[in-house]
């Protein structure tokens, strides 16, 4: 599958002062959520230049009905908030792949974004950005857009602030020694809440109260399934440390976090529901239309697949799903982390289509390997001697056995990881390096538990994500 070199990721672009700097150097990545259309950033390996003078927009979740955008923060002041709010653009046909028409707004993580060599045009992209966002506010007073503002005159945040989770099984999840390795500059091992990425297709945040909540499951199965928020809480949930990643992400990106989800296991409940032999697929819906297509087999295997209702020991966000989604390890989000998730319809692959599928995206989307260097940051003017180059990489349910990091031309040397928490989580690595006077570049990979090493080659994140070294350029002396 192809797209134009415009296509926006799944389901959004950012809009006004959340274009700027969004896809910024490692060390002041902004996290990014997972339901949202899939960005379209640069391709390949991005240089850290190239990435910092980017505004790529990533899939994440987010709504426009009282916008959450963060303030940009000044080059090296840290960590930025991921709650950057897109909007979907409004066309009443159908869009190029990753560009949702806005008769179709969909909550989920629809992840494709915008191009980010196209997201460097500065102002007047942004001119245009803002234009798509007024006319895609006018589309959405009808359609969906009608049912999710009679649901935006609910407030759930203070039903969410009651909610008490209840306990999950087994003991409470511990980070190991040295899982957070703690340095300056490197993205933490769990990621905040208000820091967890955001993407989806909503220009309006459902509100969506538990006494309204339910799941179905249904389709290809011998027993249909219904079940209330009164029916989970007799049940007993798992907590899981899981990462999320965004099809959208650039090399080098931000649109990825770690946290700790608490819900109840996908293979135990569609186990109930009894899937028939010929079924291969799992349509998840959200509540305002967006579906996202997950392999049946993905969700059975026995990892940690949840019906997630908490997120970092609270609740679930609102802007994150509340009161209930999917969190499915090693797969991209536009194909499996639905939001405010209502049914689960069993089904095939050659029967139905989900939402990003139809507009160009991969109907599969397994994670690729990945590694990004957080610090130093792109440009950085360094002293000579001794200086840590570090990062995070990731490789969902198959872990990471190495990251190498080459300095100039020369040869990859190893780096040192930090304890393995779960193959479905990222790990921090670092690398001491003898910085020397002059321009050097800098470079990393990573080597998959399977002992197969990222590729180098260049790619765009039309239609399954982008490959490539991340890249990083600074000066010593």
């Amino acid at each position: 599958m192809s797209a134009a070199p415009t296509t926006t990721t799944p389901g959004e672009q950012a809009v006004g002062s959340a274009t700027a700097s969004s896809s910024e150097t490692p060390a002041g990545h902004r996290a990014s959520s997972e339901q949202g259309a899939p960005e379209i950033p640069a391709t390949g390996a991005a240089s850290a230049d190239e990435q910092a003078s980017s505004s790529t927009a990533a899939p994440n979740n987010t709504a426009a009905s009282a916008p959450e955008t963060s303030a940009e923060q000044a080059p090296g002041a840290g960590r930025q908030t991921a709650d950057r709010t897109r909007v979907p653009q409004a066309s009443a046909t159908e869009a190029a792949p990753g560009v949702p028409p806005a008769s179709s707004i969909s909550a989920t993580e629809s992840e494709p974004v915008v191009d980010a060599a196209d997201s460097a045009g500065g102002p007047q992209r942004r001119q245009v950005l803002r234009g798509i966002a007024v006319a895609g506010g006018l589309a959405l007073l009808s359609g969906v857009g009608g049912r999710l503002i009679g649901a935006r005159r609910r407030d759930v945040s203070g039903e969410r602030a009651a909610i008490q989770l209840p306990e999950p099984s087994g003991p409470t999840v511990a980070l190991a020694p040295d899982a957070d390795l703690k340095l300056p500059g490197l993205t933490p091992y769990l990621t905040s809440n208000s820091d967890f990425y955001r993407i989806d297709t909503a220009l309006i945040l459902p509100q969506v109260s538990v006494d309204d909540w339910s799941l179905r499951i249904h389709g290809m199965v011998d027993r249909e399934i219904q079940l209330s928020w009164d029916d989970l809480a007799k049940r007993t949930p798992v907590e899981k440390l899981v990462t999320l990643a965004c099809v959208s992400n650039p090399v080098g990106g931000d649109l990825i976090g770690n946290a700790s989800w608490r819900g109840y296991r996908l293979d135990e409940l569609l186990a109930e529901a009894g899937p028939h032999p010929d079924a291969d697929m799992v349509l998840s819906h959200s509540i305002d239309g967006f579906t996202a297509g997950s392999p049946l087999a993905v969700l059975t295997d026995g990892r940690d697949a949840l019906l997630a209702v908490g997120m970092n020991g609270e609740p679930l966000p609102v802007a994150h799903g509340y009161p209930a989604r999917l969190v499915v390890p090693g797969l991209y989000g536009y194909v499996s982390a639905t939001k405010w998730v209502t049914e689960l319809e069993i089904t095939r692959f050659d029967r139905a289509t989900a939402y990003w599928t139809r507009r160009g995206w991969s109907a599969y989307g397994p994670i690729k390997t990945g590694t990004r260097i957080d610090t130093p940051r792109a440009r950085a003017k360094l002293q000579p001697g001794s200086t840590a180059i570090a990062g995070v990489t990731w490789a969902q349910h198959r872990g990471i056995r190495a990251v190498e990091v080459q300095i100039d031309n020369g040869p990859w040397q190893p780096a040192r990881l930090s304890t393995e928490q779960s193959i479905d989580t990222w790990r921090q690595w670092v690398y001491d390096w003898n910085a020397t006077p002059g321009s050097h570049t800098i470079r990393a990979r990573a080597t998959d538990g399977t002992g197969e090493t990222q590729t180098e080659a260049r790619a765009s994140v039309v239609p399954d994500g982008a490959t490539g070294y991340p890249s990083t350029t600074v000066t010593v002396g």
